[in-house]
């Protein structure tokens, strides 16, 4: 679906689902993404973020199979324009906290993985477009050991960049590889994914790599790199990180990297916290998810693993004063309970988006909806993301 005055692509991202096999997933596809279709543009292409875990990205990268996703697709007005290769295995029902990392660009799956994603959307986007997909921020912070590990990642990523160059060498769709900077991770702001890239990426051993495989020489390897590689921008992980909207845009333009996706989403906020608000934010510490914490003071910044960590380390006498919690909060609520949202971060970073596009591809991606509390879910699952839909829409038409 193409919204706004500059015909940005916009979906959402179908992690929303449980569903981990192919036929799960396009079982989803035909049943939850065609019904907000039919209440957002029953008459028009409708855009979707498809989310495929390593056994199916497998599945579908079967020539028969993707074939006739394909042919569904186009006979039901439907096209993907990006992919979530973030989490690799099971995504709902269990307890999945910091092995949804897992693997991280250490390990040679995670190479596998996005290489089968990659053949995927290049058979799914029209050579003449692009695709994205998003991948988790290197690896969780535990994971690294030393600076070799650090430029091990940049190489794997080099690597699979390779694969992207000889797609779009053969005619096939433009395809970028988007890392998401996560709060924990070894890329957790946009100021550290814009030095790992430049280090290890765009330079050191990433780039040695490249070069090695692709036969180019280093300012054109550089270019190539620069363009296949680049940033997935999740706004509920940078507002959490309390990071200011028009810095992060300007950055980023000022270092040539790319915002390959933009993620549409919202973190909890909760402002001059007190006891009774902590003892309701109880209601949020659920199993399946990690809900990374980030306490201001000031200006000085507490970062805490999980929220039942958080919660349970918090000392009366000094609360901080303000808490942001990695937990994907429906967008339309500004206010929730007793608590606010990072709305106004999303309000801001899509003003911009409005103003000057920083990028061509837009996901809503509220993944929470079994383990919100149940006031907040109290809706079917289609009709809210219709509904945050429509509030992105709202956004990016305003003005």
């Amino acid at each position: 679906m193409r919204v706004g005055r500059h015909g940005t692509h916009l979906g959402y991202c179908t992690n929303i689902h449980p569903g981990e096999t192919w036929p799960e997933i396009r079982g989803n596809v035909e049943s939850h993404v065609r019904n907000v279709k039919r209440q957002l543009a029953p008459d028009r292409p409708f855009g979707v973020g498809l989310r495929l875990s390593g056994a199916a990205a497998r599945a579908l990268r079967e020539p028969a199979t993707l074939g006739a996703f394909r042919d569904f697709l186009e006979q039901n007005g439907l096209y993907v324009f990006t992919i979530n290769a973030f989490p690799y295995g099971p995504f709902h029902g269990r307890p999945v906290k910091e092995a949804v990392y897992r693997p991280d660009w250490l390990e040679p799956e995670r190479l596998g993985y996005s290489d089968d994603v990659a053949h995927v959307l290049a058979g799914l986007v029209d050579p003449e477009d692009s695709g994205s997909i998003s991948t988790v921020p290197g690896a969780f912070r535990e994971r690294i050991q030393s600076p070799q590990d650090i430029a091990t990642m940049g190489r794997e990523l080099a690597l699979h960049a390779v694969t992207l160059w000889r797609l779009r060498e053969d005619g096939r769709a433009s395809i970028g590889i988007a890392i998401e900077p996560e709060p924990e991770c070894i890329v957790e702001t946009t100021a550290q994914a814009i030095g790992f890239l430049e280090d290890n990426v765009f330079g050191g051993a990433g780039a040695r790599a490249f070069r090695e495989a692709t036969g180019l020489e280093a300012a054109d390897a550089e270019t190539a790199l620069r363009h296949h590689v680049g940033l997935c921008l999740d706004a509920c992980h940078a507002a959490v990180e309390f990071e200011n909207p028009t810095e992060i845009v300007a950055s980023l333009a000022a270092a040539g990297v790319r915002v390959l996706k933009l993620q549409v989403s919202a973190g909890l906020r909760i402002m001059h916290p007190d006891q009774d608000a902590l003892a309701t934010l109880h209601r949020y510490a659920e199993a399946v998810y990690l809900h990374q914490v980030v306490i201001r003071r000031g200006t000085q910044l507490t970062r805490v693993l999980d929220l039942p960590q958080a919660l349970a380390t918090a000392t009366p006498a000094d609360l901080g004063d303000e808490w942001r919690v990695h937990f994907h909060v429906p967008l339309f609520h500004a206010s929730l309970g007793a608590f606010a949202s990072t709305q106004p971060f999303l309000i801001e970073l899509l003003a911009l988006q409005r103003r000057a596009p920083f990028t061509d591809h837009l996901e809503v991606e509220t993944y929470t909806w079994d383990v919100l509390p149940p006031e907040l879910r109290a809706q079917p699952v289609d009709d809210a993301v219709a509904r945050e839909l429509r509030w992105t829409i709202d956004q990016l038409e305003a003005g």
